[in-house]
């Protein structure tokens, strides 16, 4: 080769290295340009009490995290044609305040595919898929995610389990010619399912395992094409801010509603079916202690208590007894289930823990029961507490606490959460 031609092959070389580096880096310097962005946008957006506080502000950026983990994952793994079940939300991405007892797992889907589910059974008392649009840039998440609203739901519970606790169901348009198994028919416009395995019993209750899988095309996935993973990079940045901005001013807007240290009937979008949702802004002293407290429902398949910041994330519930459900908390004499809120423990059973945040929102579920009532809530001194509560209210010792909070940690790992 003469050096000529060297110096042009070099040449050529170079300038595709170039533009090798610039098909990277524009839209990498795009997605890191947008995201820098996205603190600011919290920071406008944090109520006007919280906005100075250098604690909220650091809390606020550890939601971005936890909304940019949502959305990478599914960046990563979300697939219409070969899709699988994703977490979404949990303890560590705890966005959209998720429930303390559930497991939700996410999987994208075409609504004109075919989808084959199968697995294997398990004992949790509530296991349903919901429909759901897809979320798009439209979606308004700064206002609230109001569209997020399921077109349908489909119970596992109803299908059919086979001698060895395995079930095998079909998700399409329309039911298959010929076709006599179980099958649920896909909405139009569905863009992905949401499993939710909620459990009370969390030693020994277990999950049930689902796989899915795409029926009307090939079975192998190719690579994808580079228009499709820029197009992927290129909307990240936005989902991030819009899905942590979402409802970080939940909380403040029930204190100016007037329900700070009250309770009201919660319309939630993206609610579980029937399941029946009550709420509340709280704020306590280190003196002080609220009693929330409700007769249960003679039948119920479910109920539960969590506990939220004011950025309105669930309180860790791993690490703290931030939540109660209905084989954890003790029901008194009476009939009526008292919680305890306050900072510091009271050596009550029904403690719920705040972590250290004086202020937040209490949140309670009835699910399947037969009346749904708002409970009550009583600020009382903490001193006063013990004259407040009935006689028979069982008590906890600091060591009882902790042996309790290590077994509630160690049956929490034990889920499938991943």
């Amino acid at each position: 080769m003469t050096s000529k031609k060297a110096v042009w092959l070099l040449g050529v070389l170079a300038s595709a290295a170039v533009s090798a580096a610039d098909g990277l880096q524009e839209p990498w310097k795009n997605f890191t340009e947008d995201l820098q962005h996205v603190g600011e946008r919290m920071q406008a957006r944090l109520p006007e009490r919280l906005r100075d506080d250098p604690q909220v502000q650091l809390e606020a950026g550890t939601l971005i995290l936890q909304a940019m983990a949502r959305e990478v994952l599914e960046v990563l793994g979300a697939d219409e044609s070969h899709p699988v079940f994703l977490p979404s939300l949990g303890a560590v991405m705890n966005i959209f305040q998720p429930n303390a007892d559930t497991v939700y797992l996410n999987a994208n889907v075409d609504d004109h595919g075919t989808y084959r589910l199968r697995g294997q059974s398990g004992s949790v008392r509530i296991i349903k898929m919901a429909q759901f649009r897809a979320l798009t840039d439209e979606v308004a998440f700064e206002e609230g995610p109001s569209s997020f609203q399921a077109l349908s739901y489909n119970d596992f519970n109803d299908l059919s389990i086979d001698d060895q606790g395995r079930f095998d169901v079909l998700l399409s348009r329309k039911r298959p010619q010929g076709y006599s198994g179980d099958w649920w028919e896909l909405q139009p416009g569905t863009g992905f399912l949401m499993i939710r395995q909620m459990s009370s019993d969390w030693a020994n209750e277990r999950d049930w395992r689902v796989a899915i899988e795409r029926m009307d095309i090939g079975v192998q996935r190719d690579r994808p094409g580079a228009e499709e993973l820029e197009a992927r990079l290129s909307r990240l940045s936005r989902r991030i801010g819009d899905v942590a901005l979402s409802l970080v001013t939940h909380v403040e807007d029930m204190r100016k509603a007037g329900y700070l240290n009250r309770l009201r009937i919660m319309h939630t979008p993206g609610s579980l079916e029937g399941q029946f949702y009550y709420e509340g802004a709280y704020e306590i002293n280190a003196s002080e202690a609220l009693v929330v407290e409700a007769r249960v429902p003679e039948d119920c398949v479910y109920w539960s208590a969590i506990l939220t910041n004011d950025i309105y994330q669930t309180i860790d519930w791993m690490n703290n007894q931030s939540s109660l459900n209905d084989a954890q908390a003790h029901v008194d004499t009476d009939g009526v289930v008292r919680f305890v809120l306050s900072l510091d423990d009271p050596g009550v059973h029904n403690w719920l823990d705040p972590a250290g945040h004086a202020s937040g929102a209490f949140q309670g579920r009835w699910t399947g029961c037969s009346s749904t009532l708002i409970p009550g809530v009583t600020k009382v001194a903490l001193a006063d507490l013990d004259d407040f509560l009935p006689a028979d209210t069982v008590r906890v010792t600091p060591a009882e606490r902790e042996t309790a909070i290590r077994e509630r940690r160690m049956h929490f790992q034990m889920r499938p959460l991943w």
